[in-house]
C-alpha cells in the first residue's frame, strides 16, 4: 500500500459505553482514521464499545484489534462484523489473531495457520452468502448455510494480528492489513515486509498490497517524565511477551527476568523502573506530545500504513486524545 499513512487509536474494553462514545467523538473531530478495541483476554468483548464508537462517529474506520478465531467461532465473528458492517454505514475492518494467554482459560492454540486461515474462508463465505460451504480441517460450513439476515454489501478489509514469519506469510495471501501490536520500532517495518514476501509471492499480489501496521502503549503529556513514567509501568506488563518476538533488539540479559518477577507479585511500577529508556522507545510512545511525534515520524518514514496510538493514552484518558490529536497529529508529514 501507498500514499498517506494512516493514524489510530487502539482503546482497551474496560471503558462505560458513554465513555467510548465521547472518546471516539473526540479523536474523529480532532483527525484521527481509525479506531480500534483491543481484544484481550478477560476484558468485554469489543463488539460492544465498537457499536458505541460506530453511533457516535461519521468517518473514523472501526475495528477488532483482534478477534480470536479460538475463543469465538467464526461464525459468531461473521455476526459481530457484519453488525458492526451495518451500524458504522461500511466502516469496519475485521482484524483477525491466535492471541495469547489462552493458556489461562485451558485452550490450546494448536494448528494456528489452518485456524486463521479456515476462519477467514468460513467468515467470507457467510458474508458473502455464497452458500457453497467449507470442508476445512478445523472449521466446516455446510454446503446451503447462509446467514438469515441482512448481508453488508461490501466486505470489510481483512487485518491480520501477528509477529511471526508464519502468519505474516499468511496475511501476505489473505490480508490487506497486517499489524505489530506492542512495538514503536521502525525496524520492524521491514522485517515484517520480508515476512509478508512469501505470501504475497504465492498470491501473485503486488508487493505493496499489504499495509504494515504497528502500535504500541502510548503516554503523552506535558510533564514527560510523568508521561514516561506511566509508560514503563504500562509497558512492564507485556514486555515479557513482546520483547523476545523482536529480532531485532537484543535485551540486557537480567531485564526480562526481573520484569518479570516484579509484575508477578503484582509490583508492575518496580518492574517498569526497570526497563532503560532505549528500550522503552522501542515497546512505547512515551513523553512529550513533540517527543511521540518524533517517535511516529519514525515509523511513518519507515514505511508504516497505520500508526496506532495505544491505551491509556495519557495520564488521563481524554487529555491523552486530547494531545495526540491537537498536537501530535499536526506535527506529522504522512507523506501525501
Amino acid at each position: 500500500m501507498t500514499g498517506r499513512a494512516e493514524i489510530g487509536l487502539g482503546l482497551q474494553s474496560d471503558k462505560r459505553g458513554e465513555d467510548y462514545a465521547g472518546l471516539a467523538a473526540l479523536a474523529e473531530e480532532c483527525g484521527f482514521d481509525v479506531l480500534s478495541v483491543f481484544g484481550d483476554l478477560l476484558f468485554q468483548p469489543p463488539i460492544y464499545p465498537l457499536l458505541e464508537m460506530a453511533r457516535a462517529t461519521s468517518r473514523v474506520r472501526l475495528g477488532a484489534a483482534c478477534w480470536n478465531p479460538y475463543t469465538m467461532h467464526p461464525y459468531e465473528i461473521a455476526g459481530q462484523v457484519a453488525a458492526l458492517q451495518q451500524a458504522s454505514c461500511g466502516r469496519a475492518y475485521l482484524g483477525l489473531a491466535k492471541g495469547t494467554w489462552l493458556d489461562l482459560i485451558g485452550i490450546s492454540q494448536d494448528r494456528p495457520l489452518s485456524h486463521l486461515r479456515e476462519a477467514v474462508q468460513v467468515i467470507g463465505a457467510l458474508l458473502r452468502g455464497d452458500g457453497e460451504g467449507i470442508q476445512g480441517s478445523v472449521f466446516r460450513l455446510a454446503p446451503g448455510a447462509r446467514l438469515r439476515y441482512r448481508l453488508p454489501s461490501t466486505l470489510p478489509p481483512l487485518l491480520v494480528g501477528t509477529w511471526g514469519a508464519a502468519t505474516a506469510a499468511l496475511a501476505g495471501e489473505l490480508a490487506d492489513e497486517l499489524k505489530v501490536g506492542g512495538t514503536a520500532n521502525p525496524a520492524m517495518i521491514g522485517v515484517m515486509r520480508q515476512r509478508l514476501a512469501p505470501g504475497l509471492a504465492a498470491a501473485r499480489r503486488d508487493a505493496d498490497a499489504v499495509g504494515v501496521v504497528v502500535g504500541a502503549v502510548t503516554v503523552v503529556d506535558d510533564d514527560g517524565a510523568a508521561a514516561r513514567a506511566r509508560a514503563r509501568t504500562e509497558v512492564a506488563m507485556y514486555l515479557a511477551v513482546t520483547g523476545p518476538l523482536d529480532p531485532t533488539v537484543q535485551l540486557p540479559p537480567d531485564l526480562l527476568a526481573g520484569v518479570s518477577r516484579h509484575v508477578a507479585v503484582g509490583e508492575p511500577q518496580r518492574a517498569g523502573r526497570l526497563i532503560p529508556d532505549d528500550v522503552l522507545d522501542l515497546f512505547a510512545f512515551a513523553g512529550t506530545p513533540g517527543d511521540v511525534a518524533a517517535q511516529a515520524q519514525r515509523l511513518i518514514d519507515a514505511g508504516a500504513s497505520r500508526v496506532e496510538f495505544g491505551t491509556p493514552h495519557g495520564l488521563t484518558d481524554r487529555s491523552g486524545v486530547e494531545l495526540l490529536g491537537r498536537m501530535v497529529l499536526p506535527k506529522l508529514d504522512r507523506h501525501g
